[in-house]
């Protein structure tokens, strides 16, 4: 038998004994921090819309979505929650994001521990799915992601513009999923990495597994508590995070 032949055989046998997943990062704090560009930019969108500064303070905002955080927003200011409102921020906030990125800020700025490494081993194993689910709009987590080139690792997922309630967010992904090739088996199959007790519940409301991990500011003891399946420091140990996508539930 030629050798390629051999070697494709051999393939096929070891991703045969493989299970198939889904794998749904979140961004913020999992994969990587901004330094608050983000807040930046939402406050400075707002500002100039609607005339209210701080529009965002006090609104705690990890793990929700754009959407669910403007919504606060504009009733605390008194401004119709409207789609068109919605619209008209989107389209200020997106743009100032780009110009706030590649400011330094405040805080932790950088991709997180291992992210790079674990994102290179699963795309090596194909029985083995890459998508977002995140809170972010898509054209901000395009941003985000491409300025610290991580954006090629995944191109879709499930974003603020198609709900404002992260809860729906793996049902849509699951959805989408057949369009982007992802077979039935994975798509049956999904783990949902965050780093927040959301990211924990729109999982388990969904069916799926959840890792989570303490890079985005809450305790092992926090995300234990919501219902995380696995918390872990971080995403530097690539040998074990592949065993546990590859575990059964």
């Amino acid at each position: 038998m030629p050798i390629h032949r051999v070697i494709e055989a051999f393939r096929r046998r070891a991703v045969a004994g493989r299970r198939p997943a889904l794998v749904l990062f979140d961004i913020d704090g999992t994969l990587l921090l901004t330094g608050r560009a983000g807040v930046r930019a939402m406050e400075a969108a707002f500002e100039a819309l609607f005339g209210v500064a701080d529009a965002f303070a006090g609104i705690s905002m990890g793990g929700r979505t754009d959407s669910w955080l403007v919504s606060q927003a504009l009733a605390r200011a008194g401004v119709p929650d409207t789609p068109e409102n919605h619209g008209r921020f989107r389209d200020a906030y997106v743009p100032r994001l780009a110009e706030e990125i590649v400011r330094p800020g405040a805080g932790t700025r950088g991709v997180m521990p291992g992210v790079r490494a674990l994102l290179d081993a699963v795309q090596q194993r194909p029985e083995l799915h890459l998508a977002l689910l995140t809170g972010n709009y898509r054209d901000a987590a395009e941003i985000k992601l491409g300025h610290f080139a991580l954006w090629s690792y995944f191109g879709w997922g499930a974003f603020s513009d198609d709900s404002a309630d992260r809860n729906a967010l793996v049902p849509i992904a699951r959805a989408r999923a057949a369009a982007h090739g992802v077979p039935d088996a994975a798509r049956t199959r999904v783990v949902v990495i965050g780093d927040t007790p959301h990211d924990v519940t729109c999982a388990a409301v969904a069916g799926a597994r959840s890792i989570a991990v303490t890079t985005g500011g809450h305790t092992r003891d926090e995300l234990a508590r919501a219902g995380a399946d696995v918390v872990l420091d971080d995403l530097s140990d690539t040998a074990g995070v592949l065993r546990l996508l590859g575990a059964p539930r």
